[in-house]
């Protein structure tokens, strides 16, 4: 085995068996799976995704359920038809092939999912919610991005932006308390920068006993003692969707 003596610590986790709800479709110069609510609405999410990609059965469960609380969803493929990580993969290579894939470089794709959302779907008022990488990818965009309303970060990996406070729009941070890629230490000095330099509302949050990609990587009907945090990060995550947008 390859990665027998440096596993990845990323764990895919519980991999859903979901088919989804939507649809994919092609959005201008990538890919999107997009689903609607049944009702017209002009609240929409752009959902971004982990090392694991756009395709993966877990986001897509997240983004229906955003529908099922009447937002638009869309989660476009942000690495731009690059392959994904799988967990097969020699974590040894994992630097490497992340440097292909720029969190911090995806301000051309949200342009065009942007005027993707309000030419062809109506929305107005849009935000973002990223997990692991895609939850840097949500930090950088409440960074600069002046046409988003709000952001919900789950367990991105703060390194990648630990100088940069001064968001633009609220945001809420989610992580867990076992997480073993982002330590305690990082998220206390993550507050401690917000408070000093965050004109605007923001959250940061630790759940309990959890580890990293608890909210979307964990299935509640196997993790009975996890089941309450899972269930309560998308819950708070909805609820500061509801609150802003």
């Amino acid at each position: 085995m390859a990665n027998e003596s440096r596993p990845c610590p990323c764990d895919i986790g519980d991999r859903f068996d979901y088919g989804g709800r939507g649809q994919e479709v092609q959005v201008g110069h990538i890919k999107a799976y997009v689903c609607k609510p049944s009702a017209s609405t002009d609240r929409a999410v752009i959902v971004i995704h982990d090392i694991f990609g756009w395709q993966l059965p877990n986001t897509r469960y997240i983004a229906d359920m955003l529908t099922t609380n009447g937002y638009i969803a869309i989660c476009p493929d942000f690495f731009v038809g690059q392959e994904a990580w799988k967990p097969s993969n020699d974590w040894a290579s994992f630097d490497d092939w992340v440097k292909t894939r720029d969190a911090g470089k995806i301000d051309k794709e949200v342009d065009v999912v942007l005027k993707y959302l309000k030419d062809q779907c109506g929305a107005k008022k849009i935000g973002v919610i990223g997990f692991c990488w895609g939850g840097a990818a949500v930090q950088h965009l409440m960074l600069k991005n002046p046409h988003l309303k709000t952001g919900v970060s789950l367990y991105g990996v703060i390194r990648r932006f630990e100088d940069k406070h001064s968001l633009l729009h609220p945001t809420f941070f989610i992580f867990g308390e076992k997480d073993d890629i982002i330590p305690l230490e990082q998220v206390t000095l993550l507050e401690q920068k917000l408070k000093q330099n965050c004109k605007v509302d923001y959250e940061v949050k630790i759940y309990p006993g959890q580890t990293h990609g608890f909210v979307h990587r964990k299935r509640e009907d196997i993790n009975p003692q996890d089941k309450p945090y899972i269930e309560e990060g998308r819950k708070d995550m909805i609820n500061w969707l509801n609150k802003y947008l």
